[in-house]
């Protein structure tokens, strides 16, 4: 089965453990299996994020599935620091909407997988709240996509309730796998009522099509060759949706009845839904709270004496206290908040902003067992290393080093340099000095050799 996951967005609504850099997908709220969470491990090590539940469920259904995240630069890093090196990533160059990410995808796994286009793809969120019968739901789909059954096949959700935020499908009768009637636009709740009535599905964004179907559409619309074309291209394509741009246009369509559990969590409120605890990290609340969510990524503790109906989030980047059914509001007023991202997860671990002020910054980086930075430069500040914890090596400008907790390392403006971490991984303080620093004063260079 091959899946094309959508991840994009940047998650305001779940400020501040969300921001430009780090998406909700990526926040490690869900309590794993206990069979998965290693005896002895930090309780850190028991939680899971969204993307990571489902790339584990995908696996669970399908252990051979082929998977591809279609996704922006800035979420690189933290997909490869989640799930490895081996998921198939479809960078988007810049924003352009579903219909361009989803054309570019498909023209990567075409030329640069080299998956025929006679095979089936099915395309889904990478952030919905299911159980495993969810992913055995999306084989059935790829499998009708295969055999024909339609040009697109559609999952329609059974609705739970009349709800505002989706689309709905009309199926033209009631059988599991029936042809689409029509699709009707995010109504008002009396008129999601008449939907349902009708038996009108929830439109949740997942479809399946053979690969050749969406070149052929792709090329009807963008005059591109093949997928570097397309890469090269992209920040001038139209910004559409792949409903607007393919859906509605389709009249070979099919929609697979769906009826279990599915969430999307895009708020704080259905967040804590599906939180299996009422804490994560430190903190502390006293038998008279109810209906009180605490999630605290911060090293000091969270007491919480006779809240009601609370939503505490606490991070590096701010705090939330919110009355649950407010929580839904809080985008314009983190769209207010000018602050630098204090924690993001790299390819080769993270780092946390511990002090910033005028010519300096400090931070704490993480590098995972057996992973490197960049080999780089920086033009505009100098840098300190203090190694704390773990061993490893630096290269500076060439030259190799050992180092151990205790080891400063000095680095000039211009000079190259890198951390290699050993194989229990290391952790630093470093301390930027200079003025204007920014995230974007950095030059990749080659590895001097290749690290051992």
């Amino acid at each position: 089965m091959n899946i094309l996951l959508l991840s994009g967005g940047s998650g305001k609504r779940l400020w501040p453990l969300s921001n430009e850099v780090r998406s909700k997908q990526f926040i490690k709220i869900f309590k794993k299996p206990e069979h998965l969470i290693p005896a002895g491990s930090e309780d850190a090590d028991a939680y899971e994020s969204m993307v990571q539940r489902v790339y584990r469920q995908i696996r669970t259904v399908d252990a051979d599935a082929v998977v591809t995240i279609a996704t922006s630069k800035s979420q690189v890093s933290a997909i490869h620091n989640q799930l490895g090196m081996d998921v198939g990533i479809s960078v988007e160059p810049c924003r352009r909407d579903t219909f361009p990410a989803i054309a570019l995808a498909t023209a990567y796994l075409h030329d640069v997988q080299k998956i025929s286009p006679e095979e089936a793809v099915v395309v889904c969120p990478v952030d919905p709240y299911v159980e495993e019968d969810y992913f055995v739901a999306l084989r059935r789909l790829w499998e009708l996509a295969q055999a024909g059954t339609a040009n697109l096949v559609l999952m329609g959700i059974d609705p739970t309730y009349p709800c505002e935020k989706y689309g709905y499908i009309i199926p033209a009768d009631k059988e599991p796998v029936s042809r689409v009637s029509s699709f009707k636009e995010k109504p008002d709740v009396l008129t999601a009522r008449k939907y349902i009535d009708a038996g009108g599905l929830w439109n949740g964004g997942v479809f399946a099509y053979k690969l050749g179907y969406v070149l052929r559409r792709a090329h009807e619309m963008i005059d591109f060759t093949d997928y570097e074309d397309l890469y090269r291209k992209y920040d001038t394509l139209n910004k559409i949706s792949f409903d607007y741009a393919v859906v509605e246009h389709e009249k070979d369509i099919a929609v697979l009845r769906f009826a279990g559990q599915w969430k999307d969590l895009g708020t704080w409120n259905t967040l804590t839904e599906a939180m299996e605890e009422t804490t994560v990290g430190d903190a502390r609340m006293n038998e008279t709270c109810t209906n009180v969510h605490v999630i605290n990524e911060l090293d000091v503790p969270i007491l919480v004496m006779g809240g009601k109906d609370l939503v505490i989030s606490a991070s590096t980047d701010g705090i939330l206290v919110s009355d649950k059914e407010q929580s839904s509001y809080i985008k314009p007023f983190v769209d207010a908040i000018d602050r630098q991202i204090m924690f993001a997860e790299k390819s080769w671990g993270s780092y946390k902003v511990l002090d910033v002020e005028e010519g300096s910054m400090t931070v704490k980086v993480t590098l995972n067992p057996g992973h490197r930075m960049n080999y780089h430069s920086h033009e505009h500040r100098d840098e300190v290393w203090t190694v704390i914890s773990g061993e490893g090596r630096t290269i500076v400008d060439g030259m190799e080093q050992p180092v151990k907790p205790g080891d400063v390392i000095t680095m000039a403006s211009g000079c190259r340099h890198t951390v290699l971490a050993g194989e229990k991984g290391l952790q630093l303080i470093e301390v930027q000095l200079g003025t204007g620093i920014s995230v974007t004063d950095k030059k990749k260079y080659e590895m001097p050799y290749e690290a051992r």
